[in-house]
Protein backbone atom coordinates (compact mmCIF):
# COMPACT_ATOMS: atom_id res chain seq x y z
CA UNK A 1 0.00 0.00 0.00
CA UNK A 2 1.33 3.36 -0.96
CA UNK A 3 -0.19 6.35 0.29
CA UNK A 4 1.31 10.21 -0.70
CA UNK A 5 0.65 12.59 2.12
CA UNK A 6 0.51 16.51 0.80
CA UNK A 7 -0.31 19.52 3.86
CA UNK A 8 -0.01 22.88 3.91
CA UNK A 9 -1.26 24.17 0.18
CA UNK A 10 -2.28 27.43 1.19
CA UNK A 11 -3.85 28.58 -2.13
CA UNK A 12 -0.62 28.11 -4.28
CA UNK A 13 -2.36 25.93 -7.32
CA UNK A 14 0.92 26.14 -9.63
CA UNK A 15 2.54 24.03 -6.68
CA UNK A 16 -0.48 21.71 -6.26
CA UNK A 17 -0.64 20.80 -9.52
CA UNK A 18 3.33 20.01 -9.67
CA UNK A 19 2.99 17.57 -6.69
CA UNK A 20 -0.36 15.91 -8.28
CA UNK A 21 1.61 15.36 -11.21
CA UNK A 22 4.44 13.97 -9.40
CA UNK A 23 2.46 11.58 -7.08
CA UNK A 24 0.99 10.41 -10.52
CA UNK A 25 4.36 9.62 -11.82
CA UNK A 26 5.48 7.81 -8.99
CA UNK A 27 2.99 5.09 -9.51
CA UNK A 28 0.92 2.84 -7.49
CA UNK A 29 -0.22 5.18 -4.94
CA UNK A 30 -3.39 4.03 -3.72
CA UNK A 31 -4.43 6.98 -1.45
CA UNK A 32 -3.94 10.58 -1.34
CA UNK A 33 -3.82 12.33 2.33
CA UNK A 34 -4.38 16.23 2.86
CA UNK A 35 -3.34 17.40 6.36
CA UNK A 36 -4.59 20.73 6.50
CA UNK A 37 -4.45 24.68 5.31
CA UNK A 38 -5.82 23.76 1.83
CA UNK A 39 -6.77 27.50 0.61
CA UNK A 40 -6.02 30.28 2.90
CA UNK A 41 -3.11 32.72 1.88
CA UNK A 42 -1.89 32.29 -1.48
CA UNK A 43 -3.40 33.96 -4.89
CA UNK A 44 -5.69 30.73 -6.16
CA UNK A 45 -7.66 29.31 -3.24
CA UNK A 46 -10.66 28.66 -5.39
CA UNK A 47 -8.34 26.31 -7.51
CA UNK A 48 -7.05 24.54 -5.21
CA UNK A 49 -10.19 24.18 -3.39
CA UNK A 50 -11.78 22.81 -6.79
CA UNK A 51 -8.55 20.78 -7.53
CA UNK A 52 -9.01 18.70 -4.20
CA UNK A 53 -12.47 18.59 -4.71
CA UNK A 54 -11.80 16.49 -7.37
CA UNK A 55 -9.40 14.57 -6.48
CA UNK A 56 -11.84 13.67 -3.42
CA UNK A 57 -9.01 12.57 -0.85
CA UNK A 58 -9.71 12.99 2.51
CA UNK A 59 -8.64 15.81 4.32
CA UNK A 60 -7.64 16.75 8.29
CA UNK A 61 -8.49 20.26 9.20
CA UNK A 62 -6.09 22.83 9.57
CA UNK A 63 -5.92 26.25 11.40
CA UNK A 64 -5.76 28.44 8.23
CA UNK A 65 -9.06 26.34 6.94
CA UNK A 66 -10.53 27.14 10.57
CA UNK A 67 -9.74 30.63 10.02
CA UNK A 68 -12.14 30.93 6.51
CA UNK A 69 -15.59 29.67 8.70
CA UNK A 70 -14.72 30.92 12.07
CA UNK A 71 -13.37 35.14 11.88
CA UNK A 72 -12.53 35.28 15.70
CA UNK A 73 -10.13 32.77 15.50
CA UNK A 74 -7.25 33.64 14.22
CA UNK A 75 -7.14 36.28 16.58
CA UNK A 76 -5.61 33.36 18.67
CA UNK A 77 -2.63 33.16 16.29
CA UNK A 78 -1.66 36.23 15.22
CA UNK A 79 -2.40 40.06 15.24
CA UNK A 80 -0.63 41.01 11.99
CA UNK A 81 -2.26 42.80 9.67
CA UNK A 82 -1.33 41.55 6.26
CA UNK A 83 -2.13 37.98 7.53
CA UNK A 84 -5.85 39.07 8.63
CA UNK A 85 -6.23 40.72 5.68
CA UNK A 86 -4.77 37.96 3.14
CA UNK A 87 -7.37 35.55 5.35
CA UNK A 88 -10.74 37.81 4.88
CA UNK A 89 -9.33 38.05 1.05
CA UNK A 90 -9.06 34.97 0.59
CA UNK A 91 -12.33 34.21 2.34
CA UNK A 92 -14.16 36.16 0.25
CA UNK A 93 -12.93 34.72 -3.08
CA UNK A 94 -14.80 31.43 -2.06
CA UNK A 95 -18.22 30.08 -2.25
CA UNK A 96 -20.32 29.45 0.72
CA UNK A 97 -19.92 25.92 -0.75
CA UNK A 98 -16.53 25.63 -0.66
CA UNK A 99 -15.68 27.03 2.96
CA UNK A 100 -18.86 24.61 4.58
CA UNK A 101 -16.78 21.46 2.44
CA UNK A 102 -14.24 22.23 4.75
CA UNK A 103 -15.74 22.50 7.81
CA UNK A 104 -16.44 19.03 7.38
CA UNK A 105 -12.52 18.07 7.41
CA UNK A 106 -11.74 15.74 9.93
CA UNK A 107 -9.61 16.64 13.36
CA UNK A 108 -8.07 13.62 13.36
CA UNK A 109 -8.15 10.69 10.71
CA UNK A 110 -6.90 7.07 11.09
CA UNK A 111 -5.79 5.21 7.52
CA UNK A 112 -5.34 1.32 7.68
CA UNK A 113 -2.16 0.39 6.67
CA UNK A 114 -2.36 -3.09 5.90
CA UNK A 115 0.35 -5.07 7.91
CA UNK A 116 1.80 -2.16 9.28
CA UNK A 117 -1.25 -0.73 11.62
CA UNK A 118 -2.97 2.45 11.20
CA UNK A 119 -1.59 6.09 10.23
CA UNK A 120 -3.06 8.50 12.77
CA UNK A 121 -3.43 11.94 11.12
CA UNK A 122 -3.73 15.29 12.27
CA UNK A 123 -3.09 18.74 11.45
CA UNK A 124 -0.64 20.80 14.46
CA UNK A 125 -1.06 17.87 17.25
CA UNK A 126 -4.45 15.83 17.70
CA UNK A 127 -5.27 18.31 20.69
CA UNK A 128 -5.11 21.56 18.50
CA UNK A 129 -4.13 22.03 14.82
CA UNK A 130 -2.07 25.25 16.11
CA UNK A 131 0.36 23.37 18.03
CA UNK A 132 3.94 22.31 16.52
CA UNK A 133 5.63 19.09 16.39
CA UNK A 134 9.57 19.44 15.59
CA UNK A 135 12.65 17.44 15.35
CA UNK A 136 13.29 19.51 18.16
CA UNK A 137 10.29 19.44 20.75
CA UNK A 138 10.89 17.68 23.95
CA UNK A 139 9.78 13.88 23.99
CA UNK A 140 8.18 14.95 27.29
CA UNK A 141 6.01 17.55 25.10
CA UNK A 142 5.51 15.10 22.20
CA UNK A 143 3.95 12.82 24.73
CA UNK A 144 1.51 15.14 25.80
CA UNK A 145 0.40 15.94 22.53
CA UNK A 146 -0.43 12.34 20.88
CA UNK A 147 -1.32 10.72 24.22
CA UNK A 148 -4.54 8.46 23.51
CA UNK A 149 -3.25 7.70 20.29
CA UNK A 150 -2.74 3.73 19.30
CA UNK A 151 -1.26 4.39 15.48
CA UNK A 152 2.23 2.94 14.83
CA UNK A 153 2.83 6.27 12.30
CA UNK A 154 1.22 9.54 13.10
CA UNK A 155 1.43 12.01 10.05
CA UNK A 156 1.34 15.93 10.67
CA UNK A 157 1.72 19.43 8.81
CA UNK A 158 1.41 22.98 9.91
CA UNK A 159 4.95 23.94 10.89
CA UNK A 160 6.43 24.03 6.77
CA UNK A 161 9.20 21.80 7.52
CA UNK A 162 9.95 18.00 5.76
CA UNK A 163 10.52 15.31 8.88
CA UNK A 164 10.56 11.94 9.72
CA UNK A 165 10.78 11.35 13.73
CA UNK A 166 11.30 8.49 15.77
CA UNK A 167 9.48 8.50 18.83
CA UNK A 168 9.48 6.14 21.54
CA UNK A 169 9.48 3.38 18.63
CA UNK A 170 6.81 5.14 16.28
CA UNK A 171 7.18 6.98 13.43
CA UNK A 172 6.04 10.76 13.34
CA UNK A 173 5.99 12.11 9.70
CA UNK A 174 6.05 15.51 8.44
CA UNK A 175 4.96 15.69 4.73
CA UNK A 176 6.22 19.62 4.39
CA UNK A 177 4.57 21.92 2.83
CA UNK A 178 2.93 21.72 -0.75
CA UNK A 179 2.49 25.90 -1.14
CA UNK A 180 5.09 27.43 1.38
CA UNK A 181 7.76 25.11 1.98
CA UNK A 182 10.19 27.31 4.70
CA UNK A 183 13.60 27.51 4.86
CA UNK A 184 13.68 27.09 8.64
CA UNK A 185 11.02 27.48 11.84
CA UNK A 186 9.98 31.01 13.11
CA UNK A 187 7.67 32.11 15.42
CA UNK A 188 7.62 35.68 14.87
CA UNK A 189 10.01 36.60 12.07
CA UNK A 190 9.05 36.39 8.57
CA UNK A 191 10.44 33.30 7.04
CA UNK A 192 11.70 32.91 3.42
CA UNK A 193 10.47 30.15 1.07
CA UNK A 194 12.37 27.57 -0.80
CA UNK A 195 12.11 27.03 -4.49
CA UNK A 196 10.56 23.85 -4.21
CA UNK A 197 6.84 22.06 -3.31
CA UNK A 198 7.24 19.11 -0.60
CA UNK A 199 5.54 15.79 -0.26
CA UNK A 200 5.52 12.42 1.44
CA UNK A 201 4.79 9.03 0.11
CA UNK A 202 4.35 6.08 2.61
CA UNK A 203 4.95 2.47 1.59
CA UNK A 204 3.61 -0.40 3.72
CA UNK A 205 4.43 -4.10 1.48
CA UNK A 206 5.23 -7.44 2.94
CA UNK A 207 5.95 -6.48 6.53
CA UNK A 208 8.69 -3.07 5.34
CA UNK A 209 7.70 0.46 5.68
CA UNK A 210 8.77 2.76 3.80
CA UNK A 211 9.03 6.63 3.94
CA UNK A 212 10.06 9.14 1.38
CA UNK A 213 10.77 12.59 1.77
CA UNK A 214 10.00 14.31 -1.87
CA UNK A 215 10.66 17.77 -3.04
CA UNK A 216 9.38 19.11 -6.12
CA UNK A 217 11.08 22.21 -7.69
CA UNK A 218 8.14 24.94 -9.14
CA UNK A 219 8.43 27.26 -11.97
CA UNK A 220 8.87 30.58 -10.06
CA UNK A 221 8.40 33.02 -12.57
CA UNK A 222 4.62 31.30 -13.07
CA UNK A 223 4.42 31.72 -9.63
CA UNK A 224 5.48 35.63 -9.31
CA UNK A 225 2.90 35.66 -12.62
CA UNK A 226 0.29 34.51 -10.37
CA UNK A 227 1.18 36.37 -6.96
CA UNK A 228 1.05 39.55 -9.05
CA UNK A 229 -2.47 38.92 -11.22
CA UNK A 230 -3.86 38.56 -7.50
CA UNK A 231 -5.30 41.22 -5.56
CA UNK A 232 -4.11 39.19 -2.57
CA UNK A 233 -3.04 41.59 0.44
CA UNK A 234 -0.18 39.29 0.71
CA UNK A 235 1.22 39.97 -3.00
CA UNK A 236 4.06 41.83 -2.08
CA UNK A 237 5.55 39.53 -0.12
CA UNK A 238 4.98 36.46 -2.86
CA UNK A 239 6.18 38.34 -5.40
CA UNK A 240 9.16 38.99 -3.61
CA UNK A 241 9.88 35.83 -2.43
CA UNK A 242 9.49 34.23 -5.99
CA UNK A 243 11.78 37.00 -8.21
Amino acid sequence: MRIALISDIHGNDIALETVLKDIKSAGGIDQIVCLGDVANLGPDPCSVVARLRDVNCPCVLGNHDAFLFDRDLIHQYTEVDYIIEAVDWCRDQLTQDDIDWMGDFHRVLEVLMENSGSLIAFHGSPLSHMDNILSRTPDAEVDRMIQGLNGEILACGHTHIQMVRQHRGRLIINPGSVGLPFREFLIRNTPQLMDHAEYAIITSENGTLGVESRRVFLDKRAMFQAAKASSNPMRAWLMEEYS
